[in-house]
């Protein structure tokens, strides 16, 4: 079961990371998707001007692909991608690409769920 993960500075595309968990996956008649992106007002809170995500490379992907590992057992699931973003990032920019691919919709979105929580 192919899955990747990035973990990465620079913005990602939507759409070709699409695409690419897709591919070659004739079986999968749903594909369920999350993007998160910075937000400038956190309830409340001062408004943000910029985050700055910091990450353990090596560690971070091996977690990441443990929950993916998980979510194939779990929900049965063709294909998954995360890509994360790490480094200095503005209101407005993606953070994270939370995709998964299934025969069904109900364990494309139950997997999806799971990854982002």
């Amino acid at each position: 079961m192919p899955h990747r993960v990035s973990i990465r500075h620079d913005d990602f595309d939507v759409s070709a990371e699409l695409a690419a968990l897709r591919a070659g996956h004739r079986h999968i008649g749903a594909l369920a998707s999350f993007v998160g992106t910075v937000r400038e007002w956190q309830g409340g809170a001062a408004d943000v001007v910029l985050l700055e995500l910091e990450h353990y490379p090596g560690m971070t992907e091996k977690t990441i692909a443990a929950l993916i590992d998980e979510a194939v057992l779990r929900f049965g699931i063709g294909a998954a991608r995360v890509v994360h973003r790490v480094g200095r990032l503005l209101p407005g920019d993606q953070i994270v690409l939370v995709a998964v691919a299934a025969a069904p919709r109900g364990p494309a979105c139950a997997a999806g769920e799971f990854l982002m929580a």
